[in-house]
């Protein structure tokens, strides 16, 4: 089981390593997974994180899968990682990740664009919350490279949405910040020819993720949207007893395999 975590979040977050520990408990073998500039991993490369870096992670993903060997390979994303999940799952159709059978997305972020308005004009919380992390991060970043970023003024932004587009200066490859959004976006479209199971997990509750994303989805032979109306994101937690609903539903789901 392959685990990709959501923005600014790590292969530490407490929401990973519940699920790590749940499919360990169950037998799998499990790779918590960092995205880039995510989690320890700001020192290994100069380049920044965006979020249109889908190969460098479908190549780790790849690669990962074959260590296996003619085991099954699973991929579960959250948030942010949950695109790159989606996304994974559709270059498949093109270029087959050895030994992965399924995909499970919680709370993905279908269109970058209206998650970062919600998140800006949703409650104050997640704004600053989001902000927070995210100069934290810039703010590491041009510690072990000065010589490469200043992003002193550009921190001083109050919204995501304006350091998103302040922090196209180090995109020149995008002519705008919408442009830049766009190439992660999905639609019914873009799940039209996936050749594996995916499973989606949404809430309508999902403080971040707009459910108008989700309406004009529809299931297909390979695709199953699962719409809860409470579960917030990626939360879908049980009380009584205590537990991770969707990590119930996925062992349900490979128990066949």
């Amino acid at each position: 089981m392959i685990i990709l975590h959501g923005w600014e979040g790590s292969s530490s977050s407490a929401y990973v390593l519940a699920a790590g520990s749940y499919y360990f408990n169950r037998g799998f073998s499990i790779c918590r997974l960092n995205l880039r500039d995510h989690g320890e991993s700001h020192h290994l490369n100069e380049g920044l994180f965006h979020g249109a870096l889908l190969m460098e992670t479908f190549d780790a993903v790849n690669s990962l899968a074959g260590y296996s060997k003619d085991l099954p390979a699973y991929l579960l994303g959250f948030s942010l990682g949950a695109n790159f999940a989606l996304r994974i799952a559709i270059q498949h159709s093109k270029t087959p990740v050895r030994n992965l059978k399924h995909v499970f997305a919680v709370s993905p972020a279908l269109d970058p664009y209206k998650t970062t308005l919600a998140i800006d004009d949703g409650k104050a919380f997640y704004r600053k919350y989001f902000l927070k992390k995210w100069r934290r991060s810039l703010k590491k970043k041009q510690r072990l490279f000065p010589d490469k970023y200043n992003f002193s003024k550009m921190l001083h932004a109050k919204t995501c949405m304006a350091l998103t587009s302040d922090m196209m200066t180090y995109f020149p490859q995008f002519p705008s910040y919408r442009d830049y959004f766009r190439l992660y976006t999905l639609s019914q479209e873009s799940f039209q020819n996936l050749n594996i199971p995916v499973n989606i997990f949404i809430a309508d509750d999902d403080p971040v993720i707009p459910k108008e994303d989700f309406r004009s989805l529809i299931n297909n032979d390979f695709l199953t949207i699962s719409r809860q109306p409470f579960g917030g994101h990626c939360g879908f937690i049980d009380l009584f007893p205590y537990r991770r609903w969707y990590n119930e539903v996925i062992s349900t789901i490979l128990k066949p395999d």
